[in-house]
């Protein structure tokens, strides 16, 4: 396997790649639409970081529930559960029923930076 693989322009997934700065630390996004779901990875720390998955509970009455669970990593911590769930709430609003599969690895968890991550994906959304 050649190295120009891994740096193909043509990847077939749609993606944006962006850095920007939360609360004085540098903060990698990269948002990915594959066909069954969306991907969003934030880091902080240079890797993956706790990785949760969030999706719409189809209702056909009432009005949408949203379950998250963390598959890997922290398990107690409320402000990625709640980074999550506002994501896949606004995902849901967009029409798409398409789960979120997430990944956050910050050295912060705090409000402001939370909001400044769902922010970005947000204003970079694929959906």
């Amino acid at each position: 396997m050649g190295s120009s693989e891994s740096s193909d322009p043509q990847f077939p997934v749609p993606h944006k790649k962006l850095s920007l700065d939360v609360k004085g630390n540098k903060t990698d996004l990269v948002i990915c639409s594959y066909e069954d779901h969306f991907l969003v990875i934030g880091t902080q720390i240079g890797s993956m970081g706790t990785i949760l998955h969030a999706r719409k509970e189809e209702a056909m009455l009432t009005n949408p529930t949203f379950n998250v669970s963390v598959i890997f990593g922290k398990r107690d911590e409320p402000m990625l559960v709640a980074c999550a769930r506002q994501l896949i709430e606004c995902i849901s609003s967009s029409g798409s029923s398409r789960p979120l599969v997430l990944s956050l690895g910050l050295k912060d968890h705090s409000a402001e930076t939370l909001k400044g991550i769902v922010h970005a994906v947000i204003e970079n959304r694929l959906w």
